[in-house]
């Protein structure tokens, strides 16, 4: 049986072609928000689902961010990063100078501001759902919209033509996706791994961030992103993402992932999965497995009495 996987659709998304690359072979269901695609994981009508979690350009993806934290969990198995090329499609015969009225989602606006000013500055631009849908309703006859800024893709799926290619204002912009699955087994360290949390609170007191801060740092565990997100409990009530080097099973990242159960409100583990870079971790001295391993030999002999 095919693995089904449910993404941020419709047809034509860069989440459709983020899922493409990491799993050619299986079979795609388009929902209409990310939440709705992680939910279809979470009912059993998707084997996994595909989502977008941060841009390089505009930062994380806070629908994504929240219902990890607050749905039913869900374990990231992998990471895709895609480079994000936008473009301006219309209807076939449509020229640049007729294009008056452009549907497109909000993130794209901002990354194509450039574009839009220099080349559209008289045209109305005009939020949508997400770039696919943009384009879903640009192809439709008697659309009020003349053009949709989306992905290539796009164009293919709904019959329109490309007036305009890689219109982003930053060539290098990357979207990070993810592959999230319903608990199970966890992917094997690869000894190029991220791990990734959602962390609350036990209170809110001074010094609180510093101390999950230092549960890493002394174990030398790198953090690579960490995101604050109201709790929705009142102005100034935060919780955090995380994401650092490592796998749950290297002894430095199991004891940071212990320090912060001790500390804290709650833990959410999300998973810990190969990164799509394939950097590896530099290891500080004495935070190797061997010196953990080591250094729990040393107390059981000092508890024993072997002085």
């Amino acid at each position: 049986m095919s693995l089904r996987l449910a993404y941020l659709g419709p047809e034509g998304t860069f989440t459709e072609e983020a899922l493409r690359l990491m799993k050619p072979g299986a079979e795609r269901l388009p929902c209409a928000t990310v939440s709705a695609a992680l939910n279809a994981c979470r009912a059993g009508e998707a084997d996994g689902a595909v989502v977008p979690l941060e841009n390089s350009l505009e930062g994380a993806i806070t629908t994504t961010l929240d219902e990890f934290a607050w749905g039913e969990p869900l374990l990231i198995s992998a990471e895709l990063l895609l480079p994000v090329q936008f473009s301006l499609l219309a209807r076939p015969d449509t020229e640049l100078r007729h294009i008056k009225r452009v549907y497109t989602h909000p993130a794209a606006i901002t990354q194509c501001r450039g574009f839009i000013a220099r080349e559209l500055p008289d045209a109305v631009v005009v939020a949508a759902p997400s770039t696919a849908a943009a384009a879903q309703e640009v192809s439709l006859p008697g659309s009020p919209y003349d053009a949709a800024i989306a992905a290539r893709i796009a164009g293919e799926h709904y019959g329109l033509v490309e007036i305009a290619a890689n219109i982003g204002d930053r060539s290098d912009t990357v979207t990070r996706f993810v592959r999230v699955s319903r608990p199970g087994p966890l992917p094997e360290a690869t000894g190029s791994d991220r791990t990734t949390l959602v962390v609350f609170l036990a209170d809110d007191h001074p010094g609180a961030l510093l101390e999950m801060l230092t549960e890493f740092s002394v174990r030398g565990v790198n953090l690579s992103r960490i995101e604050s997100r109201p709790t929705g409990e009142g102005i100034g009530r935060y919780f955090f993402h995380f994401d650092f080097e490592g796998h749950v099973s290297d002894a430095r990242v199991g004891e940071a992932l212990s320090g912060l159960h001790r500390i804290c409100g709650e833990v959410r583990f999300l998973g810990s999965y190969p990164r799509a870079d394939g950097v590896a971790p530099q290891i500080k001295r004495g935070t190797a497995d061997a010196d953990f391993a080591e250094a729990g030999d040393w107390l059981t002999r000092i508890r024993s009495g072997q002085v």
